[in-house]
């Protein structure tokens, strides 16, 4: 019998804000599908943390910047979706997946340019593209940018302009998809302290005085702070947004 439980996908869901946003789902009530790079046993940890919860999830790996592979991933969705939940489709996409990037535009080189298209520019428009078709109408989209695009830090010139394209993109995904009642936002998070670039921000004392003292809530961020922001945009609650970037930033540079 088929389930009514709803269904989303986190890409880059191992760690970090993805890992936060499929555990806040889950907590929603959301089962939940999550993608890892190479951390296999990171998302097999958090598969077991939902399940801990009675939810439902499962982990298979993608490389978010490699298209050529996306086919093949969709068949293993449907598969997963039809064998776990006798569904042919899901209802919640969340392309978070992604690395950092820290260094100047003059000395950023084609090689690293093209790595962050890749990931954070091109794969989420070929990614969400092939998986139109597995999405429920009435279902949601929510796309991971960053601060970035509305205050500047040097230092993330490329970075920062993949996401601003995305935030783009976003508009262009709800006029398209609108027809079929799915919602489409960006969540952009301010500096937040996780594994991302290298966890310079983590582990970095002065980084994180320095953040807090650009921030008019008075701290870095962190990865619960994004999360049940990311879940709520797909409740119906949060039905009647659409199109929107929704800064998730503490207040950072006002």
């Amino acid at each position: 019998m088929q389930t009514t439980k709803k269904i989303a996908l986190v890409t880059g869901g191992s760690r970090g804000l993805g890992r936060n946003s499929a555990l806040a789902l889950s907590e929603k009530g959301i089962d939940v599908i999550l993608t890892y790079h190479t951390q296999k046993d990171e998302a097999d940890s958090v598969v077991k943390a939902i399940e801990s919860n009675g939810g439902i999830a499962h982990a298979l790996q993608l490389d978010a910047g490699l298209v050529s592979s996306f086919d093949a991933f969709v068949s293993q969705i449907s598969e997963v979706l039809m064998v776990k939940w006798d569904r042919n489709d899901f209802d919640f996409l969340v392309n978070n997946a992604g690395f950092g990037l820290h260094a100047p535009i003059a000395s950023t080189n084609e090689e690293q340019f093209d790595s962050l298209m890749n990931v954070h520019f091109k794969g989420v428009f070929f990614l969400t593209q092939k998986l139109i078709p597995l999405l429920a109408d009435g279902g949601a989209i929510v796309n991971v940018s960053t601060g970035l695009t509305r205050f500047s830090i040097e230092g993330f010139g490329a970075y920062a302009a993949m996401k601003g394209a995305v935030e783009i993109l976003t508009k262009y995904m709800a006029k398209e998809l609108g027809p079929r009642g799915i919602r489409v936002n960006t969540v952009a998070p301010g500096a937040i302290a996780t594994d991302f670039g290298g966890g310079a921000l983590k582990h970095n004392q002065g980084m994180k005085d320095y953040i807090s003292s650009l921030t008019v809530l008075g701290r870095a961020g962190e990865p619960d702070d994004i999360g049940g922001i990311v879940a709520s945009l797909c409740l119906s609650e949060m039905g009647w947004i659409n199109g929107q970037r929704i800064e998730a930033s503490g207040g950072m540079l006002l």
